[in-house]
């Protein structure tokens, strides 16, 4: 059992990181008193890298759950996973760039 890849929330109440917890990798939240450990991707695939947006609403993570490492995004909870990259070449390593003022 490894965990991998922490990112602090927005708002520094959860990290996010890689785990084998439940035999592939997944995406996990937990909170920084070390409570409430949730599962967010729960796919038979890998899935890597975890990226928090700015705003803390989503969460951006590699996952090779297609055939191929793909970038796909979840809603902080773990919902609505959508497939951003859908590319036969191989895509990593998700970054959320911040937004600087007008």
């Amino acid at each position: 059992e490894m965990d991998y890849t922490p990112n602090w929330s927005p708002d520094g109440k959860q990290i996010v990181f890689r785990s084998n917890h439940n035999g592939p990798a997944d995406i996990y939240v937990i909170d920084v008193d070390g409570s409430n450990l949730r599962d967010l991707t729960n796919d038979p695939a890998d899935d890597w890298s975890p990226a928090w947006s700015p705003d803390g609403t989503k969460i951006a993570f590699q996952s090779d759950r297609d055939g191929n490492w793909e970038i796909y995004l979840i809603n902080a909870d773990g919902s609505e996973p959508v497939n951003l990259t859908r590319d036969p070449a191989e895509d990593q390593l998700p970054y959320w760039r911040p937004i600087v003022g007008n």
